[in-house]
């Protein structure tokens, strides 16, 4: 494939774990190239090439210039916090670049104003990106139309302690899935035991 026929994206929380993985997935790929590397201002990795811990070269540094780091891109992809991709989404906006959002843990406002952003680029938002818990999501809701009454559903979830939002996005999809097949509404019937952005835990 030409270069000018490769879809360019920039990766948001480049220096991160799951930034990182996706740095290495667009470099592996075929059809992908990497233009942009964004890291937050406090970040160590600031001014590093962007697949530097795999020990290759990319050609493109970590900045967290917004404008820079969008530069020439099509597409970003944000697995980061809500408070960074609120802000790359706005800048998203100005510059028409389409957004890949994995990010969990928004508020209901934040969510009006990534529909309403929808609008101007394409936005693809989901909470988990794996086949498997799509598939899962279908199976809940067949289940909970099955087994609408006499049942109580708990929903039981373990994370590594890096985890700072609870409950987790896919979680929440679940509890979402489910009273939407019984026909009632999450945030009225959902009783939560840690609820928020409760912080990384201390190691036990």
């Amino acid at each position: 494939m030409t270069a000018a026929a490769l879809h360019r994206v920039c990766i948001a929380g480049a220096s991160g774990r799951m930034g990182q993985m996706l740095v290495e997935a667009v470099r592996a790929s075929g059809d992908c190239q990497l233009t942009g590397a964004l890291g937050s201002a406090s970040s160590r990795a600031l001014g590093n090439d962007a697949a530097a811990f795999a020990g290759h070269a990319s050609g493109v540094a970590i900045t967290s210039d917004l404008t820079a780091g969008l530069s020439g891109s099509q597409y970003l992809i944000d697995f980061t916090r809500p408070e960074g991709t609120m802000a790359h989404l706005r800048e998203c906006v100005k510059l028409g670049v389409h957004l890949v959002i994995g990010t969990t843990g928004f508020t209901e406002e934040q969510k009006k104003e990534i529909e309403q952003a929808s609008s101007s680029i394409a936005i693809m938002m989901a909470p988990n990106m794996s086949v498997g818990v799509n598939v899962t999501m279908k199976l809940l809701e067949m289940a909970a139309k099955a087994m609408s009454t006499g049942y109580d559903i708990e929903i039981i979830e373990a994370h590594h302690r890096h985890k700072v939002d609870a409950p987790s996005g896919t979680a929440l999809k679940m509890g979402e899935v489910i009273a939407d097949a019984l026909g009632r509404d999450l945030k009225e019937c959902a009783v939560y035991t840690r609820e928020g952005v409760t912080g990384e835990r201390d190691p036990s």
